[in-house]
């Protein structure tokens, strides 16, 4: 029998401390005592669902796969025949606006919020506008500023935002780990990065603030020990192809692409390593000012983007589709490949808050974070609404 930490050592938090006079390193000691009971904590959850998913057999089978088509159909909202969305929804008053904007870029991290265009219009938008963003940073930017209302990022990313002063709020998070670090013959290790030259998308980026925690965690200095090349993905990869960098964070679909020809080998992959898999990869952010001034509208924006990650875990092909038809430049199968593999679908089985946590007390080890991890919580997280949404929503 697992026997799960008590949640009493869930509960102390630095910054609590820090108020009652104790030193820095003993309150940041605290939180990363608390970060390892919640991530025991998590691999016992684990050890439970995997000896409940056995496969059925015979009549049990029957059923299983009959309580997953109802699923399906209450998570997809499309119910009725003319995919109008759920009771709650239809019970709720109207969003007080009928424009959303939501963030656009080459991931299938976020292929959730594509998904949830025709959800979105179910939930009474009728002007749903998908905004190109750069990745990472500029998107958390963009999110604070403004110019998207609401949309999914990096955990890390958002945390190192919130650090800067963004105007936005986290509302939930989606899914767990999506990137994977490959490296060259000579990249064993996290280790063995030292003096050797990674490649990302650019500084502050999603790869290279995840990275950056990564490289941390085992002692080295992200800014020192590390060489930062930055490359678009396609470029990177051939890059690594030809040992001219020694390692590559890559998104889906690049990871499958360079299994798929036999590039470098996976020194890390976010969705199957602890403890990474354990914290969700990609939250949910909307601006602060649309959440106060359109309450009603956030949370129909926010149910339609969950129930977008349900489709993906159910139907990764209708998800494929709606990626590819953004037009980037992707092979079809590496991209279907990608929506099989992320962890879609377990937005009530981690804790977000345990996840802003996480990232903080990571990227302040990095000295890209100065803020105390209960601040950026107090100031940057409002998980009322995904509360609400696992009251009301099926499972």
């Amino acid at each position: 029998m697992c026997q799960m930490p008590k949640k009493g050592l869930h509960l102390a938090v630095g910054d609590n401390l820090l108020k009652a006079g104790a030193n820095p390193s003993q309150a940041m000691f605290l939180d990363i005592m608390r970060q390892q009971a919640y991530s025991a904590r998590r691999w016992c959850v684990g050890v439970a669902l995997r000896r409940r998913c056995v496969a059925p057999a015979g009549a049990d089978a029957v059923h299983e796969n009959r309580r997953k088509f109802v699923r399906l159909l209450g998570t997809t909202g499309l119910c009725g025949l003319a995919g109008l969305g759920s009771g709650p929804a239809r019970a709720e008053p109207p969003p007080e606006t009928t424009r959303i904007r939501l963030s656009k870029l080459r991931s299938i991290c976020l292929a959730p919020q594509y998904v949830a265009e025709e959800l979105l219009h179910a939930e009474g938008f009728t002007d749903i506008q998908y905004v190109e963003v750069g990745a990472g940073g500029p998107g958390a930017q963009m999110t604070g500023s403004g110019e998207i209302d609401i949309g999914m990022n990096f955990a890390a990313v958002l945390v190192h935002a919130l650090d800067q002063g963004a105007p936005f709020v986290v509302l939930a998070g989606i899914h767990t780990g999506c990137f994977e670090l490959f490296g060259t013959n000579d990249v064993k290790t996290i280790r063995d990065l030292k003096g050797r030259t990674a490649a990302v998308l650019s500084l502050g980026s999603g790869q290279h603030v995840f990275l950056s925690s990564i490289a941390t965690s085992v002692g080295l200095d992200p800014q020192r020990d590390i060489r930062w090349a930055t490359h678009p993905p396609a470029e990177a990869m051939q890059l690594l192809a030809q040992g001219k960098i020694d390692a590559f964070l890559g998104f889906p679909p690049d990871p499958q692409e360079l299994r798929a020809k036999g590039i470098g080998h996976v020194v890390l992959n976010s969705a199957l390593d602890r403890p990474w898999s354990q914290y969700f990869c990609c939250l949910v952010a909307a601006n602060r000012e649309f959440t106060l001034k359109y309450p009603i509208a956030t949370k129909r924006a926010l149910r339609a983007i969950i129930k977008g990650s349900e489709i993906c875990a159910t139907d990764p092909e209708r998800a494929a589709t709606a990626f590819l038809r953004l037009g980037y430049a992707t092979h079809p199968e590496p991209t279907r490949q990608a929506l099989r593999e992320i962890p879609y679908g377990h937005w009530r089985d981690y804790n977000p808050e345990e996840t802003v946590r996480f990232y903080a007390l990571r990227l302040r080890e990095a000295g890209m974070v100065k803020s105390a991890p209960q601040k950026l919580i107090a100031q940057g997280t409002d998980w009322r609404i995904v509360e609400q949404l696992k009251r009301e929503m099926k499972t």
